[in-house]
């Protein structure tokens, strides 16, 4: 790609043709040559969306609500960016279910973006491209970023390092999927949605999960840190009750997405989320650690890159394992000597 094309490229998504997102969104997804300096000149223009995630169970109805968030933000006036993250297939790497009829209130909208990525087999459902997905559609002028990621139960977290606000849904049921997130998912949860919420059962589980959060609140470890709390300096005592005013308790919202039902109530409370991590210093605090992730990523990537081009440059790694079945060398003594001229280098 020319620098004229990356010039043309990133003026007409500045300017906000359609054709042009896609094209940055595919050549990032692709990790297409050029895509970095796509990325980095996009950064400067990101920093006014709205990011919020939608994670939960499979069936919790996560696309469902998606189609009627961005409906009710449409009626608003606001433009819309979804990503929808599949899981990978193990062929091509790609989306298993790639751009889903899953929209269906929006069709034709030209102000809705929707695209669905592949999860590239990370934990949590999510992939670098995402983050730089997200960044795109910043950059272009959506005002609100949904992602909706592929409900890998309590392994879903890596959300929190993409999205602003994570909301969480649950299905009624007998509890078993209530259960599943003491595992861990509680953690990220900045809203529940209690989904479907005219079946059965849907009483029961919004009553166990305002039991959890409250544990949860109650837990001598609760506000200390982490994704809720408000970081106190370890050498400054805040007062108990400053702390409580401080912390976000997540709410639980009742929906019936299918119809609409509490949907408005649902959007109020991420907006009420929204007000509180700016008047917080939460907001800010989350982007710092964002970036500090982001970075330990790349150089976790770049990384890996590096030792994979040095191990081909020295015949591939079967000659290394060869050598290891003969018992000629170690797994340890391979690392230390492929490593070593990185270490040099550094060390320069």
């Amino acid at each position: 790609m020319s620098q004229v094309e990356t010039d043309q490229l990133i003026d007409e998504l500045l300017a906000g043709k359609h054709r042009a997102l896609a094209r940055v969104i595919s050549k990032i997804e692709n990790r297409a040559p050029g895509y970095r300096e796509l990325v980095s000149r996009l950064h400067e223009h990101t920093g006014s969306a709205t990011v919020v995630g939608v994670t939960g169970s499979p069936g919790a109805g996560k696309s469902t609500l998606v189609d009627k968030m961005a409906e009710t933000y449409r009626d608003r006036g606001e433009t819309v960016g979804v990503i929808a993250i599949d899981p990978s297939s193990p062929f091509s790497g790609g989306a298993v279910l790639g751009d889903r009829i899953r929209m269906a209130s929006n069709v034709g909208d030209m102000d809705v973006f929707f695209r669905s990525m592949s999860a590239r087999g990370t934990l949590g459902g999510l992939s670098t491209a995402t983050t730089d997905a997200v960044k795109a559609l910043d950059a272009f002028g959506k005002d609100r970023i949904i992602i909706e990621t592929v409900g890998a139960g309590q392994n879903e977290v890596d959300i929190v390092g993409t999205a602003d606000t994570v909301a969480v849904l649950v299905p009624p049921s007998s509890g078993d999927d209530v259960q599943m997130l003491k595992a861990g998912i509680l953690e990220i949860a900045d809203v529940f949605v209690v989904n479907k919420a005219d079946l059965d059962g849907a009483d029961r589980t919004v009553k166990e999960l305002k039991e959890m959060v409250h544990m949860r609140d109650a837990s001598p470890l609760a506000g200390t840190a982490g994704h809720h709390g408000a970081d106190a300096a370890p050498d400054i005592d805040t007062p108990d009750d400053e702390e409580e005013e401080d912390a976000w308790t997540p709410p639980i919202i009742e929906t019936v997405a299918k119809s609409g039902e509490g949907v408005q109530e649902f959007l109020e409370t991420l907006a009420d989320h929204r007000e509180w991590l700016e008047s917080s210093g939460e907001l800010a605090a989350r982007e710092r650690e964002r970036y500090t992730e982001e970075i330990r990523r790349l150089l976790r990537e770049e990384a890996a890159s590096l030792v994979e081009s040095e191990v081909a440059a020295r015949g591939g790694l079967e000659a290394y394992v060869d050598r290891v079945l003969a018992k000629e060398t170690d797994p340890y003594a391979v690392v230390e000597e492929v490593t070593a001229p990185i270490e040099e280098c550094l060390d320069r």
